[in-house]
Parts: C-alpha cells; sequence; structure tokens
C-alpha cells in the first residue's frame, strides 16, 4: 500500500507532483470521502479512488486499443499544450484510464488503455516479459552479422546489455531496411536505441503487437475495445504476475543496492 499520491502516479493521472496537487486541492476522494493528505494510504488493488468524481481505481474494467499517430506524446498533461494521446479518446468512458506503457512522439501504432491496474503491471513487468514487436525502417543495410548481434542482446549507450530479441529483415533497398523486432523488455527509447548500437539509426518506427493483442487493420487514430478473447488472455497475463505484484507492495524499508536489471519504461 502506497501514498494515494503514488497510486495516482502509477495509474497515469499525473506525475506524482501533479497528484499530490490534486489531494491537496480536494479533488480526489477515497472510497467516497475527500483527502487532502497526499500520503494517505490507498491500494490500488480494492480502493475506490475518483478524481474530480470520475473513477480512476475500483471501477469496472476497461480495456481499449489505440492506432496512436506519430506526433501524439503519451501523456496526460503537457505543460506546452502539445496534443496527447488523451486527445482522441472516447469521452464517454465509465472511468480513467492510463496507457499501458509509452510510445514516444515520432513513434505509431498499438498502444493500449486500461483501469486494470493489475493487467498494466504485468504487461510492463520486465519478469514477465511480454512480447511486444515492431516494424522498423533504419537506415542503411543491415548485415546477417548486425542481425545476429540483436538476436543474441546488445550493449546500449549507458551499458545496458539488452535481452535476446526476435529479428527478421522485412524488405530492404540501397537506402534503408525495414525489419520485424520484438523484445520482452521496454528500456526508455530501447528500439532506437538498440538500432544505434549496431550502427544504424531509426527512421520510422511502428509497434503492431502487445501479447495477445495485434494492431491488425485499426485505422490510424482510432480506437477499439478489446475483444473479449483478448481480455481473457490479458486477464491471465494479470493473474501470473499479481502475487509477485501483491509481494512487492508489501515490502518495506530501504532496499539493498541491486546491480543493473533490465527494467521497463518506453522501449522505443
Amino acid at each position: 500500500m502506497h501514498g494515494i499520491a503514488r497510486v495516482l502516479s502509477k495509474l497515469g493521472v499525473a506525475s506524482r507532483t501533479e497528484a499530490a496537487d490534486l489531494v491537496a486541492a480536494g479533488r480526489v476522494s477515497l472510497n467516497g470521502r475527500a483527502v487532502r493528505d497526499p500520503e494517505q494510504p490507498a491500494d490500488r488493488w480494492r480502493d475506490r479512488i475518483e478524481v474530480d468524481g470520475r473513477p480512476v481505481a475500483g471501477a469496472a474494467p476497461v480495456y481499449l486499443a489505440r492506432h496512436k499517430p506519430a506526433g501524439l506524446l503519451t501523456t496526460a498533461h503537457d505543460p506546452e499544450g502539445r496534443p496527447t494521446v488523451y486527445g482522441l479518446l472516447p469521452p464517454d468512458l465509465p472511468s480513467w484510464v492510463f496507457p499501458v506503457g509509452r510510445l514516444d512522439g515520432p513513434t505509431s501504432g498499438l498502444l493500449l488503455f486500461t483501469n486494470d491496474a493489475r493487467v498494466g503491471d504485468a504487461l510492463t513487468n520486465p519478469d514477465v516479459g511480454v512480447p511486444k514487436t515492431y516494424e522498423v525502417k533504419v537506415k542503411g543495410q543491415v548485415s546477417p552479422a548486425k542481425l545476429e548481434a540483436l538476436r543474441d542482446g546488445v550493449e546500449l549507450d549507458d551499458g545496458y546489455v539488452t535481452s535476446p530479441a526476435q529479428v527478421r529483415v522485412m524488405s530492404t533497398n540501397e537506402g534503408s531496411t525495414w525489419m520485424e523486432l520484438t523484445i520482452r523488455e521496454g528500456k526508455n527509447r530501447q528500439v532506437r536505441r538498440m538500432g544505434l548500437a549496431v550502427g544504424h539509426e531509426v527512421v520510422k518506427l511502428r509497434r503492431t503487437r502487445v501479447g495477445p493483442v495485434e494492431l491488425g487493420e485499426l485505422p490510424s487514430g482510432q480506437v477499439r475495445p478489446l475483444t473479449s478473447a483478448e481480455v481473457r488472455a490479458l486477464r491471465a497475463i494479470g493473474k501470473v504476475s499479481a502475487p509477485r505484484a501483491k509481494r512487492d507492495a508489501r515490502r518495506s524499508g530501504p532496499r539493498p543496492p541491486r546491480g543493473p536489471r533490465r527494467g521497463h519504461g518506453r522501449p522505443h
């Protein structure tokens, strides 16, 4: 259990600082009662949390797939007023939803939204290792040796060594190569950094699959609810990771120092 501001941040409502401001302004309620202390303990698995009267946790589950166009930011609020992925979501959603992971501004493709924190945690947890597939256009022709390097794992600019990836060439010409790349982790801008690690700048990037959910023929900018089969598959992933998530939530006190680990965040 964490403070309610941190829970709101984890659910993608706002940054932790912005969430604390929302709580202090009296805009957040916990199980029907207004709270003003950002450190008020809250359980995102069990408690009903609302912002401005709109549920962000404890509501009926919502699962959406969106074809994110390039140029949108994966955030709820941008201080510069730039367009975000929330701009074209259906206005009549019964609950606040958060994006599962991130796609950077220039990246397009499949972006999942949900209010199911357990599923969101599972899909972004590197220890669960849900596969994510991308179509990647890079400058130049990629040699067989560099493809093997990507399959084995490459060292990024910060010393992190990626897990083995699945990669195949889709098409090539004198100036560029299209590849399909599948990874099971999600370091910040990972796919772009993997390209640079083998000497090829990524010039276009589109995510086509997250676990059991495919982008398919969904038009750019459009949103669709997930099918019942997709929801069942995602919930099954969430159930597998739930015991670990609950153990982590019960831990308290400082953690011992750790070496580099395979993290999660923005894999593009």
